[in-house]
């Protein structure tokens, strides 16, 4: 029953996705729109959804729920922080602090290489989306 009310979430979620990719516009192969990428992920979803529907009954690798599980509504809960964020203050400085919450303490990585990499991290991507391809988002530098 959880792998099938799992599967349920993901074919929802994957519609929400498609419905909300095509009120963007998802424009056409020669010309694609802003609702192109999350329309693939959302078919994507959808697919996937009804594939973990088709194997639930044969599905028996699932993981306990234990204390460690709550790391993944921590990610989540930081994800959102992130995102709510970004819009206000850019996002160089969420980004860093996301990486480095992530590595340290949900990945156990040291205090050094926690904070080297999420700096070089978000100095690569910085170089990437903004510098070199003028990605609109928001940013402080």
């Amino acid at each position: 029953a959880t792998n099938l009310v799992i599967a349920a979430l993901v074919v929802a979620l994957g519609v929400a996705a498609t419905v909300g990719a095509l009120a963007l516009g998802a424009g056409t192969a020669r010309t694609p729109g802003p609702g192109i990428w999350p329309l693939i992920l959302g078919v994507l979803l959808v697919v996937l959804g009804v594939g973990l529907a088709a194997t639930a009954r044969r599905t028996t690798d699932t993981e306990q729920f234990s204390g460690s599980s709550w790391l993944v509504l921590a990610g989540l809960a930081t994800m959102l922080v992130f995102v709510a964020a970004i819009g206000t203050i850019g996002f160089e400085i969420p980004a860093v602090l996301l990486a480095f919450i992530w590595l340290r303490f949900l990945g156990g990585e040291s205090w050094r290489t926690s904070a080297i990499v999420s700096i070089g991290v978000v100095v690569a991507f910085y170089l990437v989306f903004v510098a070199a391809l003028s990605v609109p988002i928001p940013h402080l530098f």
